[in-house]
């Protein structure tokens, strides 16, 4: 009896050990293939998925340091003390070998530093809907800046850039769209690029928007109505000028009457702003005649008899 309660005890010890001996395999096996899923999650790139906008601008740091030289040494002498090397050092550290959809402003802001220059008063244009003719009126009319006419602006305008965190760091593939994720490369600076335009507005501040947009001229989801209205400064901007331009021969969908220039008054009184709307600013209207001189809307005066 003695000798088969101790082979009783022998054998559920054994058993107790196999089975301890199964459960630390189990959890060392659990742990390896946790930690190898893991790992292949974050090694995953972003650029192994497909996405909506088209990729980095190819040669994009030659693209980038031709329009800072151009810009300093020859359109603005003035601000030649720039260094367009340091320039695009900074912007390339902002995104290269970065998640295209977890870019900050911290990332943004040594570029945004080096870049910075005062905008004469009463000189700045914002705009929306309005991009090419804005920047034909710009073109053609000194007195006024758009965003895309400083310096910072004039260097990303229609190109585009993301990274990517498997080599070479940058993605000439595709980037994210903001409907993909909000927080990618060129969603990021355009709206620090806006913020800070709009900071360093002053005396009166001109205003282009399209009432031919059956949506409305004024949408509080554009850059302008979400970030440059609200980082326009009382003490420096004196008043804004509102020019709202109807397409030639299209739909005059909203004047300075209308419910969402209406919309825009209020948020602009609220901030003690003084206002001014003018439908079809002649000036900028004349520089749509060029291309439409037959039409109607383009005539100097009419014939009345």
């Amino acid at each position: 009896m003695p000798f088969q309660q101790g082979s009783a005890r022998t054998r559920q010890r054994t058993v107790l050990l196999v089975g301890i001996v199964v459960l630390l395999a189990a959890l060392v096996l659990a742990v390896v293939l946790a930690s190898v899923l893991t790992r292949g999650k974050q090694e995953v790139s972003p650029k192994m998925l497909k996405w909506k906008d088209r990729g980095t601008t190819k040669n994009l740091q030659e693209v980038i340091l031709g329009r800072c030289y151009s810009y300093v040494m020859a359109r603005y002498p003035q601000l030649g003390d720039k260094d367009c090397l340091k320039i695009w050092e900074s912007l390339k550290h902002a995104f290269i070998y970065k998640n295209p959809c977890n870019i900050t402003s911290e990332d943004y802001q040594p570029l945004m530093d080096l870049v910075s220059h005062p905008i004469p008063c009463n000189k700045s244009l914002f705009w929306s809907k309005t991009s090419d003719l804005a920047h034909r009126y710009t073109k053609s009319n000194q007195n006024f800046l758009t965003l895309e006419d400083t310096l910072l602006g004039y260097m990303a305008d229609r190109v585009s850039w993301c990274g990517d965190p498997s080599a070479p760091g940058i993605n000439y593939e595709s980037c994210p769209k903001r409907s993909e994720c909000e927080s990618n490369p060129t969603s990021v600076f355009w709206k620090m690029a806006s913020k800070m335009f709009a900071e360093a507005a002053c005396g009166v501040v001109q205003v282009m928007l399209n009432g031919s947009v059956e949506a409305g001229a004024f949408r509080s989801s554009s850059i302008f109505g979400s970030i440059e209205i609200f980082n326009l400064n009382p003490d420096k901007v004196s008043a804004v000028h509102i020019w709202l331009m109807h397409d030639i021969g299209g739909p005059q969908s909203e004047s300075c009457s209308g419910h969402s220039i209406k919309r825009l008054k209020s948020i602009l009184e609220e901030r003690n702003f003084k206002i001014t709307c003018e439908d079809n600013y002649r000036p900028v209207q004349l520089l749509q005649c060029v291309h439409n001189p037959d039409h109607t809307d383009c005539r100097l005066c009419t014939n009345t008899t």
